[in-house]
């Protein structure tokens, strides 16, 4: 899969922060290693970075580094998050998720009372493919089971660094599947096959920790 690549150059002039910042926010793992890509150039080897998850990492970091030290920082963007749990009255009554979402959840889940931090995880990532306009209830259903058959172990060990994984949707002739694929990765469709949503779920972990907050 291409991505839109924004040079580190760039990046600094765009967000008013230094190299030493950059750097020092990559050791404390607020920005991930695999976001830093070495790529040749007409002028040697230069650093690029994926455009928009970088600029949004940078925005979220300078909107969030008065309020929380850098270990913390780095526990919020953790792709693997310490142990917790929520009851589901709680999930229910702070919105977390849309009633919608909740829905479809229970279906599947009638008797739940408490979710662990992964279960929620399945839950917000079935949410944020409903809320795209693109994912019917039937897929996202579909995108709900496989969440939790196999995201844990794509992602690897939950105690190490972990793998980022994304979940895509796609359809052809009006038939409809989700997969999920361990970044960096590439896919390649047949002809008239049409990516209809891609969620990258290192993001919904953040979104999700700072929502349980």
């Amino acid at each position: 899969m291409d991505q839109d690549l924004i040079s580190k150059k760039e990046l600094l002039e765009l967000t008013g922060i230094s190299y030493g910042q950059l750097y020092r926010w990559k050791r404390k793992r607020l920005i991930p290693e695999e976001w830093f890509i070495r790529k040749s150039t007409f002028t040697g080897q230069e650093t690029f970075f994926p455009r928009e998850k970088i600029l949004a990492r940078i925005e979220r970091i300078k909107d969030m580094k008065d309020d929380l030290s850098l270990d913390e920082l780095a526990d919020v963007f953790s792709p693997n998050p310490a142990g917790v749990s929520i009851r589901w009255d709680e999930v229910r009554e702070r919105h977390i998720v849309t009633e919608v979402a909740q829905r479809v959840y229970r279906e599947r889940h009638p008797e739940v009372r408490v979710l662990s931090f992964d279960a929620m995880l399945c839950l917000y990532v079935l949410d944020v493919a409903l809320q795209t306009g693109e994912v019917s209830l039937d897929e996202g259903r579909m995108a709900l089971a496989l969440m939790e058959e196999a995201y844990a172990p794509m992602r690897g060990d939950p105690a190490g660094p972990g793998r980022a994984v994304e979940l895509v949707f796609v359809r052809k002739l009006g038939i409809a599947t989700c997969l999920l694929v361990a970044l960096p990765g590439e896919i390649r469709f047949e002809p008239g096959t049409r990516v209809v949503a891609r969620i990258h779920i290192p993001t919904c972990v953040e979104q999700l920790k700072l929502k349980l907050v």
